[in-house]
Protein backbone atom coordinates (compact mmCIF):
# COMPACT_ATOMS: atom_id res chain seq x y z
CA UNK A 1 0.00 0.00 0.00
CA UNK A 2 1.39 3.44 -0.95
CA UNK A 3 1.53 5.86 2.00
CA UNK A 4 -0.22 8.64 0.10
CA UNK A 5 -3.21 6.35 -0.41
CA UNK A 6 -3.86 5.18 3.14
CA UNK A 7 -5.84 8.20 4.35
CA UNK A 8 -9.63 8.11 4.17
CA UNK A 9 -11.17 11.54 4.67
CA UNK A 10 -14.71 11.23 3.25
CA UNK A 11 -17.54 8.74 3.47
CA UNK A 12 -17.29 8.13 -0.27
CA UNK A 13 -13.64 7.13 0.08
CA UNK A 14 -14.57 4.86 2.99
CA UNK A 15 -17.21 3.08 0.92
CA UNK A 16 -14.78 2.59 -1.98
CA UNK A 17 -12.15 0.98 0.27
CA UNK A 18 -14.67 -1.21 2.12
CA UNK A 19 -15.94 -2.49 -1.23
CA UNK A 20 -12.44 -3.90 -1.79
CA UNK A 21 -12.78 -5.87 1.45
CA UNK A 22 -10.27 -4.52 3.96
CA UNK A 23 -9.54 -1.41 6.02
CA UNK A 24 -6.33 -2.88 7.40
CA UNK A 25 -3.61 -0.25 7.72
CA UNK A 26 -5.79 2.68 6.71
CA UNK A 27 -6.13 5.97 8.60
CA UNK A 28 -9.78 7.01 8.70
CA UNK A 29 -9.90 10.69 9.56
CA UNK A 30 -12.97 12.47 10.92
CA UNK A 31 -15.58 10.43 9.01
CA UNK A 32 -19.04 9.89 10.55
CA UNK A 33 -19.43 6.11 10.58
CA UNK A 34 -22.64 5.81 12.60
CA UNK A 35 -24.41 4.50 9.48
CA UNK A 36 -21.60 2.09 8.59
CA UNK A 37 -21.80 -0.34 11.51
CA UNK A 38 -22.31 -3.40 9.29
CA UNK A 39 -19.30 -2.46 7.19
CA UNK A 40 -17.12 -2.06 10.27
CA UNK A 41 -18.29 -5.37 11.73
CA UNK A 42 -17.59 -7.15 8.43
CA UNK A 43 -14.29 -5.62 7.32
CA UNK A 44 -10.77 -6.39 8.46
CA UNK A 45 -9.73 -3.35 10.50
CA UNK A 46 -6.45 -4.66 11.88
CA UNK A 47 -3.74 -2.01 12.16
CA UNK A 48 -6.25 0.69 11.13
CA UNK A 49 -6.38 4.05 12.91
CA UNK A 50 -9.68 5.87 13.45
CA UNK A 51 -9.22 9.57 14.20
CA UNK A 52 -12.32 11.32 15.51
CA UNK A 53 -14.77 8.99 13.73
CA UNK A 54 -18.21 8.71 15.31
CA UNK A 55 -19.32 5.06 15.43
CA UNK A 56 -21.74 2.83 17.31
CA UNK A 57 -20.42 1.13 20.48
CA UNK A 58 -20.58 -2.33 18.91
CA UNK A 59 -18.50 -1.18 15.96
CA UNK A 60 -15.97 0.58 18.21
CA UNK A 61 -15.56 -2.53 20.35
CA UNK A 62 -15.06 -4.74 17.28
CA UNK A 63 -12.41 -2.57 15.61
CA UNK A 64 -10.52 -2.28 18.90
CA UNK A 65 -10.63 -6.07 19.20
CA UNK A 66 -9.13 -6.24 15.71
CA UNK A 67 -6.17 -4.23 16.95
CA UNK A 68 -7.18 -0.88 15.51
CA UNK A 69 -6.39 2.37 17.32
CA UNK A 70 -9.48 4.47 18.02
CA UNK A 71 -9.22 8.16 18.93
CA UNK A 72 -12.84 9.12 19.62
CA UNK A 73 -14.35 12.53 18.90
CA UNK A 74 -13.77 15.07 21.67
CA UNK A 75 -17.09 16.44 22.98
CA UNK A 76 -17.90 20.13 23.44
CA UNK A 77 -15.14 21.50 21.21
CA UNK A 78 -15.92 24.34 18.77
CA UNK A 79 -13.50 22.78 16.25
CA UNK A 80 -12.57 19.31 15.06
CA UNK A 81 -8.94 18.46 15.94
CA UNK A 82 -8.89 15.47 13.59
CA UNK A 83 -10.30 17.16 10.49
CA UNK A 84 -9.09 15.77 7.18
CA UNK A 85 -9.85 18.73 4.91
CA UNK A 86 -9.13 22.44 4.87
CA UNK A 87 -11.75 24.93 6.00
CA UNK A 88 -13.97 26.88 3.66
CA UNK A 89 -15.15 30.44 4.31
CA UNK A 90 -18.74 29.16 4.42
CA UNK A 91 -17.79 26.78 7.22
CA UNK A 92 -15.89 29.32 9.30
CA UNK A 93 -18.64 31.94 8.93
CA UNK A 94 -21.63 29.65 9.51
CA UNK A 95 -24.18 31.61 11.55
CA UNK A 96 -23.01 35.02 10.30
CA UNK A 97 -26.61 36.30 9.93
CA UNK A 98 -26.78 36.14 13.75
CA UNK A 99 -23.50 38.03 14.09
CA UNK A 100 -19.85 37.07 13.82
CA UNK A 101 -19.74 36.13 17.50
CA UNK A 102 -21.92 33.08 16.73
CA UNK A 103 -19.66 31.68 14.00
CA UNK A 104 -17.34 28.67 14.40
CA UNK A 105 -14.38 30.96 13.76
CA UNK A 106 -15.26 33.24 16.67
CA UNK A 107 -16.11 30.32 18.95
CA UNK A 108 -12.76 28.64 18.25
CA UNK A 109 -10.96 31.87 19.09
CA UNK A 110 -12.93 32.21 22.33
CA UNK A 111 -11.96 28.63 23.28
CA UNK A 112 -8.32 29.43 22.49
CA UNK A 113 -8.42 32.50 24.70
CA UNK A 114 -9.85 30.44 27.56
CA UNK A 115 -7.38 27.56 27.31
CA UNK A 116 -4.07 28.94 26.00
CA UNK A 117 -2.79 29.83 29.48
CA UNK A 118 -4.40 27.10 31.57
CA UNK A 119 -1.40 24.71 31.32
CA UNK A 120 -3.79 21.86 30.56
CA UNK A 121 -1.94 19.26 28.52
CA UNK A 122 -5.18 18.13 26.88
CA UNK A 123 -5.89 21.58 25.44
CA UNK A 124 -2.36 22.01 24.11
CA UNK A 125 -2.44 18.49 22.66
CA UNK A 126 -5.73 19.16 20.89
CA UNK A 127 -4.33 22.36 19.37
CA UNK A 128 -1.24 20.50 18.18
CA UNK A 129 -3.26 17.64 16.67
CA UNK A 130 -5.50 20.15 14.90
CA UNK A 131 -2.58 22.11 13.45
CA UNK A 132 -0.83 18.95 12.26
CA UNK A 133 -4.05 17.80 10.59
CA UNK A 134 -4.33 21.19 8.87
CA UNK A 135 -0.75 20.96 7.60
CA UNK A 136 -1.45 17.50 6.21
CA UNK A 137 -4.61 18.73 4.47
CA UNK A 138 -2.77 21.77 3.09
CA UNK A 139 0.00 19.66 1.60
CA UNK A 140 -2.57 17.36 -0.02
CA UNK A 141 -4.45 20.33 -1.47
CA UNK A 142 -1.31 21.92 -2.95
CA UNK A 143 0.11 18.82 -4.64
CA UNK A 144 1.29 19.90 -8.10
CA UNK A 145 0.48 23.59 -7.53
CA UNK A 146 2.89 26.43 -8.23
CA UNK A 147 2.35 28.57 -5.15
CA UNK A 148 3.20 32.24 -4.87
CA UNK A 149 2.86 33.95 -1.52
CA UNK A 150 1.51 37.49 -1.23
CA UNK A 151 2.34 39.17 2.09
CA UNK A 152 1.13 42.50 3.38
CA UNK A 153 -0.47 44.31 6.27
CA UNK A 154 -3.96 43.87 7.69
CA UNK A 155 -4.66 47.61 7.94
CA UNK A 156 -5.11 48.28 4.21
CA UNK A 157 -8.59 49.73 3.63
CA UNK A 158 -10.94 48.26 1.05
CA UNK A 159 -11.55 51.66 -0.46
CA UNK A 160 -7.94 52.59 -1.23
CA UNK A 161 -5.75 52.45 -4.31
CA UNK A 162 -3.32 50.06 -2.58
CA UNK A 163 -6.14 47.58 -1.96
CA UNK A 164 -7.14 47.73 -5.62
CA UNK A 165 -3.53 47.20 -6.64
CA UNK A 166 -3.18 44.13 -4.41
CA UNK A 167 -6.41 42.73 -5.87
CA UNK A 168 -5.16 43.31 -9.41
CA UNK A 169 -1.94 41.51 -8.47
CA UNK A 170 -3.83 38.50 -7.12
CA UNK A 171 -5.92 38.38 -10.26
CA UNK A 172 -2.90 38.59 -12.59
CA UNK A 173 -0.97 35.91 -10.73
CA UNK A 174 -3.95 33.56 -10.74
CA UNK A 175 -4.57 34.10 -14.44
CA UNK A 176 -0.92 33.22 -15.10
CA UNK A 177 -1.49 29.76 -13.62
CA UNK A 178 -0.12 30.33 -10.13
CA UNK A 179 -1.88 29.53 -6.87
CA UNK A 180 -1.99 32.60 -4.64
CA UNK A 181 -1.40 31.99 -0.93
CA UNK A 182 -1.79 34.72 1.68
CA UNK A 183 -1.92 35.06 5.44
CA UNK A 184 -5.67 34.77 5.04
CA UNK A 185 -6.63 37.88 6.97
CA UNK A 186 -7.95 41.37 6.12
CA UNK A 187 -6.24 44.20 4.24
CA UNK A 188 -3.62 43.31 1.65
CA UNK A 189 -4.19 39.61 2.30
CA UNK A 190 -7.90 39.86 1.55
CA UNK A 191 -7.25 41.98 -1.53
CA UNK A 192 -4.93 39.36 -3.07
CA UNK A 193 -7.45 36.59 -2.33
CA UNK A 194 -10.21 38.76 -3.81
CA UNK A 195 -8.22 39.19 -7.02
CA UNK A 196 -7.72 35.44 -7.26
CA UNK A 197 -11.43 34.89 -6.62
CA UNK A 198 -12.41 37.26 -9.44
CA UNK A 199 -9.82 35.92 -11.90
CA UNK A 200 -12.46 33.97 -13.92
CA UNK A 201 -14.79 37.00 -14.04
CA UNK A 202 -14.63 39.87 -16.57
CA UNK A 203 -12.16 42.64 -15.73
CA UNK A 204 -14.96 45.07 -14.86
CA UNK A 205 -16.14 42.80 -12.04
CA UNK A 206 -13.33 44.06 -9.81
CA UNK A 207 -14.55 47.67 -9.84
CA UNK A 208 -18.09 46.55 -8.98
CA UNK A 209 -16.80 44.29 -6.22
CA UNK A 210 -14.73 47.11 -4.72
CA UNK A 211 -17.81 49.30 -4.66
CA UNK A 212 -19.73 46.64 -2.73
CA UNK A 213 -16.87 46.12 -0.30
CA UNK A 214 -16.41 49.84 0.32
CA UNK A 215 -19.65 49.80 2.32
CA UNK A 216 -17.61 48.16 5.10
CA UNK A 217 -14.03 49.35 4.49
CA UNK A 218 -12.53 47.69 7.57
CA UNK A 219 -13.20 44.80 9.94
CA UNK A 220 -13.41 47.41 12.68
CA UNK A 221 -15.74 48.36 14.25
CA UNK A 222 -17.91 45.47 12.97
CA UNK A 223 -16.52 42.14 11.77
CA UNK A 224 -20.09 41.13 10.98
CA UNK A 225 -20.66 43.99 8.52
CA UNK A 226 -17.20 43.48 7.01
CA UNK A 227 -17.82 39.78 6.41
CA UNK A 228 -21.35 40.28 5.10
CA UNK A 229 -20.03 42.67 2.45
CA UNK A 230 -17.59 39.99 1.32
CA UNK A 231 -20.30 37.36 1.07
CA UNK A 232 -22.39 39.80 -0.97
CA UNK A 233 -19.53 39.83 -3.50
CA UNK A 234 -19.37 36.05 -3.45
CA UNK A 235 -23.11 35.87 -4.07
CA UNK A 236 -22.77 38.27 -7.01
CA UNK A 237 -20.00 36.11 -8.56
CA UNK A 238 -20.53 32.60 -7.15
CA UNK A 239 -18.03 30.76 -9.37
CA UNK A 240 -14.83 32.26 -8.03
CA UNK A 241 -11.25 31.23 -8.63
CA UNK A 242 -9.32 29.30 -6.01
CA UNK A 243 -6.59 30.54 -3.70
CA UNK A 244 -5.37 29.68 -0.23
CA UNK A 245 -5.59 31.65 3.00
CA UNK A 246 -3.42 30.66 5.96
CA UNK A 247 -4.57 32.66 8.99
CA UNK A 248 -4.23 32.04 12.73
CA UNK A 249 -6.36 32.24 15.84
CA UNK A 250 -3.26 33.63 17.58
CA UNK A 251 -4.24 36.95 15.99
CA UNK A 252 -7.90 36.54 16.85
CA UNK A 253 -8.62 40.22 16.40
CA UNK A 254 -7.99 39.66 12.67
CA UNK A 255 -10.81 37.58 11.16
CA UNK A 256 -10.16 35.38 8.13
CA UNK A 257 -11.26 36.78 4.79
CA UNK A 258 -14.01 35.16 2.76
CA UNK A 259 -12.26 35.11 -0.63
CA UNK A 260 -9.74 32.31 -0.17
CA UNK A 261 -11.29 29.19 -1.61
CA UNK A 262 -9.50 27.04 0.97
CA UNK A 263 -8.46 28.13 4.45
CA UNK A 264 -5.72 26.53 6.54
CA UNK A 265 -6.28 28.11 9.93
CA UNK A 266 -3.85 27.40 12.75
CA UNK A 267 -3.63 27.95 16.49
CA UNK A 268 0.19 28.17 16.49
CA UNK A 269 1.32 31.28 14.62
CA UNK A 270 4.91 30.07 14.26
CA UNK A 271 3.72 26.92 12.49
CA UNK A 272 1.45 29.01 10.27
CA UNK A 273 4.14 31.56 9.35
CA UNK A 274 6.80 29.01 8.50
CA UNK A 275 4.34 26.80 6.64
CA UNK A 276 3.04 29.64 4.49
CA UNK A 277 6.52 30.74 3.42
CA UNK A 278 7.86 27.21 2.94
CA UNK A 279 4.99 26.30 0.62
CA UNK A 280 5.44 29.43 -1.53
CA UNK A 281 7.91 27.67 -3.80
CA UNK A 282 7.19 29.89 -6.82
CA UNK A 283 8.16 33.01 -4.89
CA UNK A 284 6.90 35.53 -2.36
CA UNK A 285 5.67 39.08 -3.00
CA UNK A 286 5.92 41.52 -0.09
CA UNK A 287 3.49 44.43 -0.27
CA UNK A 288 3.96 47.43 2.03
CA UNK A 289 3.34 46.39 5.62
CA UNK A 290 4.60 46.90 9.14
CA UNK A 291 6.29 44.67 11.75
CA UNK A 292 4.61 41.45 10.65
CA UNK A 293 5.63 41.89 7.02
CA UNK A 294 9.19 42.81 7.98
CA UNK A 295 9.38 39.63 10.04
CA UNK A 296 8.12 37.62 7.06
CA UNK A 297 10.78 39.12 4.77
CA UNK A 298 13.58 37.81 6.94
CA UNK A 299 11.78 34.59 7.88
CA UNK A 300 11.82 33.94 4.14
CA UNK A 301 15.28 35.40 3.55
CA UNK A 302 17.01 33.13 6.08
CA UNK A 303 16.34 29.76 4.36
CA UNK A 304 17.11 31.43 1.03
CA UNK A 305 20.44 32.61 2.44
CA UNK A 306 21.37 29.14 3.68
CA UNK A 307 19.57 27.33 0.82
CA UNK A 308 18.05 25.07 3.46
CA UNK A 309 14.97 24.50 1.30
CA UNK A 310 16.97 24.04 -1.88
CA UNK A 311 17.23 26.65 -4.59
CA UNK A 312 16.26 30.11 -3.27
CA UNK A 313 12.73 31.15 -4.16
CA UNK A 314 12.12 34.60 -5.67
CA UNK A 315 11.46 37.49 -3.28
CA UNK A 316 9.90 40.69 -4.64
CA UNK A 317 9.41 43.75 -2.45
CA UNK A 318 6.81 46.23 -3.73
CA UNK A 319 7.13 49.92 -2.88
CA UNK A 320 10.56 51.47 -3.28
CA UNK A 321 9.97 54.35 -0.87
CA UNK A 322 8.37 52.13 1.74
CA UNK A 323 11.14 49.50 1.78
CA UNK A 324 14.09 51.90 1.45
CA UNK A 325 12.96 54.86 3.60
CA UNK A 326 9.95 54.15 5.82
CA UNK A 327 11.05 50.63 6.79
CA UNK A 328 14.44 50.11 5.08
CA UNK A 329 14.35 46.33 4.86
CA UNK A 330 15.60 46.33 1.25
CA UNK A 331 19.17 47.58 1.90
CA UNK A 332 19.64 44.92 4.58
CA UNK A 333 18.16 42.17 2.40
CA UNK A 334 20.37 43.19 -0.52
CA UNK A 335 23.47 43.25 1.69
CA UNK A 336 22.56 39.84 3.09
CA UNK A 337 22.15 38.41 -0.41
CA UNK A 338 25.42 39.76 -1.81
CA UNK A 339 27.53 36.94 -3.19
CA UNK A 340 24.93 34.31 -2.41
CA UNK A 341 22.73 32.27 -4.75
CA UNK A 342 19.75 34.34 -3.59
CA UNK A 343 21.26 37.57 -4.96
CA UNK A 344 19.68 37.04 -8.37
CA UNK A 345 16.38 36.00 -6.77
CA UNK A 346 15.50 39.25 -5.00
CA UNK A 347 13.99 42.37 -6.53
CA UNK A 348 12.58 45.73 -5.52
CA UNK A 349 9.84 47.24 -7.70
CA UNK A 350 7.80 50.41 -7.59
CA UNK A 351 4.35 48.96 -8.26
CA UNK A 352 2.37 45.73 -8.41
CA UNK A 353 2.15 46.09 -12.20
CA UNK A 354 5.80 45.07 -12.44
CA UNK A 355 5.50 41.95 -10.30
CA UNK A 356 4.23 39.33 -12.81
CA UNK A 357 6.97 40.16 -15.33
CA UNK A 358 9.76 40.20 -12.75
CA UNK A 359 8.50 36.98 -11.21
CA UNK A 360 8.37 35.29 -14.62
CA UNK A 361 11.94 36.40 -15.39
CA UNK A 362 13.15 34.83 -12.14
CA UNK A 363 11.33 31.58 -12.81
Amino acid sequence: MVNADIEIETLAEFDQVVARGSLSGYRIQSVNLLERTFALLSADTSAAVFLGCAMEPDAAAKVRADGALVFPPVPDLPFNPYRGLLYTPEELFTGLPDGYEATPDALAYAWFQETKADTDVLSSMLRSIHDDAISDALDEHLVGARVVGVMGGHAMSRGGADYRGAAELGRALTRSGLTVATGGGPGAMEAANLGAYLAPAPDEALAEALELLAKAPSFTPSVSDWARAAFAVRERWPAGGDSVGIPTWFYGHEPPNAFAGHVAKYFANATREDGLLARSTAGVVFLPGAAGTVQEIFDNGTPNYYESRGEPAPMILVGRTHWTEHLPAWPLLRALARGRAMESRIALVDSVDEVPGVLASMS
